[in-house]
């Protein structure tokens, strides 16, 4: 992926320089060293397991179901919950967790006759949003998973298709426990960090938090009003 282009950089740092009455700093610029970084510090030093429970908790306010299993029972779980969500046509990321945790074993036992299965094929283009516009279930896994918030934070390549959590009737994101961090603050960091590495961003970073919903109109909560209806996080012992 080529980077970006920035446009009209100079004329709009120039700008700001001019409204603060003064020159524009071009040299020495140094970073503030706060005193005090509460975004830090906040649930810092609970333990993976604490977090877990944080995130359960945060669960039963954005009308997300938990689950928490070990990497063995990964595959009955899942069976179980696309059953709950009457799963006939199902889509997924082409992401080799899906292998390499043995999820497709639970493709290949799903008891539903008749339920397809789709991996996302960037060669198929368009087909892909098609297929995900009628699947009654969308999988992915969680690349960050916030505790605070409840939020799974997922980066978008060619095969982890942004439609899979946004279009399907019902979203499942497998959550391995060590994607679990306090809150944002860490999530911006690790994003960072991979930009760093990288040498370039994600083409698209999703925060999700739990099924869609809005409280727009006189501040009624309407839940599954742009995207999926309903939402499992299946939180996996991968530690």
């Amino acid at each position: 992926m080529s980077r970006g282009t920035v446009h009209n950089q100079d004329k709009f740092l120039d700008k700001i320089a001019s409204s603060l009455g003064r020159e524009r700093k071009r040299e020495g610029v140094v970073r503030p060293q706060w005193k005090k970084e509460p975004q830090r510090t906040v649930f810092a030093d609970e333990t993976p397991d604490q977090l877990v429970e944080r995130l359960k908790e945060q669960c039963t306010r954005i009308h997300t179901t938990f689950e928490r299993v070990m990497l063995d029972g990964l595959s009955k779980k899942l069976a179980e919950v696309m059953e709950r969500y009457d799963g006939k046509e199902i889509i997924y990321w082409k992401d080799e967790r899906f292998e390499r945790f043995g999820v497709k074993k639970a493709f290949e036992d799903y008891p539903v006759d008749g339920a397809e299965f789709y991996e996302w094929d960037k060669d198929k283009g368009d087909e892909n949003i098609t297929l995900a516009e009628r699947a009654d279930i969308g999988i992915t896994f969680s690349d960050i998973t916030l505790a605070e918030s409840g939020t799974v934070v997922l980066l978008s390549n060619d095969g982890k298709g942004r439609s899979v959590s946004l279009l399907p009737t019902s979203y499942i994101a497998i959550i391995p426990k060590s994607t679990i961090v306090p809150r944002m603050t860490q999530a911006t960091d690790m994003l960072h960090e991979l930009a760093q590495k990288e040498g370039e961003f994600p083409r698209c970073v999703n925060f999700i938090s739990g099924p869609s919903n809005s409280a727009d109109i006189e501040m009624n909560l309407v839940v599954g009003v742009h995207g999926p209806i309903r939402a499992t996080y299946i939180i996996v012992d991968d530690m």
